[in-house]
């Protein structure tokens, strides 16, 4: 399971000194943080905790939500993914992930909040190069473009990654995001070293009253994991796969037990394909 990582939002209830401590109980070498958590304990002792762990933090979560025009609130999202991509480099996590954000409030103008997204991208740059960091776009299923990524296709985040150098910006492929995009396997080959973070959890129906939280346990839904990962594999991407389950029955279950049902479905449906 030496790329396996456990992604906070998947034991929510947990601490972030109890997801260290749940990773190295199962024997996980890695670990997706939020920043909301790290921000409780402090940077700094965020930063001692995991150095002393030895776990790797495989992504930071989350910049983004840069679709508001021009004032206050935009110099604010702003601000925050600076002090995000500080945060990102501290930790010495190689991705902070980003979710472009919705419609502002009173606009139907999508393809405008998309411009004034890939504008905040562009103006984050030079402080990611600078920190080492890539900015990951995270393209996320279109049953969200409204209220939280305007950008739905994985085709649609290479279009902007791409006029970035990729040492600077890249891509998250999703399998909840992406299991349903026209066209994807191409798309991820054309991905190829852009490729920031795989995450991965199933989709799953009924879907719940909230959208948000209905995202499986690898192997409850609909995807193909092994050809997804293959595809992945395929572009040579050697980094960390990242469970991200949002749910609210996973939620209420012990995370130990959580971290072992999404250990033993890791080994069987994905660490196979992986190359």
């Amino acid at each position: 399971m030496a790329r396996l990582s456990l992604n906070q939002r998947t034991c929510a209830e947990w601490t972030l000194r109890e997801a260290i401590d749940g990773c190295l109980s199962a024997g996980l070498s890695s670990l997706g943080v939020w920043r909301e958590p790290v921000a409780h304990v402090g940077l700094e002792t965020a930063r001692r905790w995991v150095e002393e762990s030895g776990l790797r933090v495989s992504s930071v979560c989350r910049g983004g939500f840069l679709t508001m025009p021009e004032g206050s609130l935009r110099r604010a999202s702003l601000d925050s993914n600076r002090a995000a991509i500080e945060e990102t480099a501290t930790l010495g996590a190689p991705a902070l992930v980003l979710v472009p954000g919705g419609l502002p409030e009173g606009e139907r103008d999508i393809d405008a909040a998309r411009r004034r997204f890939l504008d905040g991208v562009a103006a984050l740059v030079p402080e990611a190069q600078a920190a080492g960091v890539v900015l990951a776009i995270e393209p996320m299923h279109p049953i969200f473009a409204a209220d939280r990524g305007v950008v739905s296709t994985l085709e649609q985040a290479l279009d902007m990654a791409e006029q970035f150098p990729a040492s600077a910006v890249g891509v998250v492929v999703d399998t909840f995001h992406l299991w349903w995009e026209p066209g994807v396997e191409q798309q991820i080959a054309r991905a190829g070293d852009r490729i920031a973070s795989y995450q991965i959890s199933d989709w799953i129906t009924p879907l719940p009253p909230d959208a948000l939280l209905s995202r499986g346990m690898v192997g409850d839904g609909h995807i193909d994991f092994e050809a997804f990962t293959g595809w992945v594999a395929r572009t040579g991407y050697a980094g960390d796969v990242e469970v991200e389950i949002f749910n609210a029955d996973v939620w209420a279950t012990p995370g130990a037990e959580v971290v072992a049902t999404m250990s033993d479905r890791y080994l069987e449906r994905v660490q196979p394909w992986l190359g």
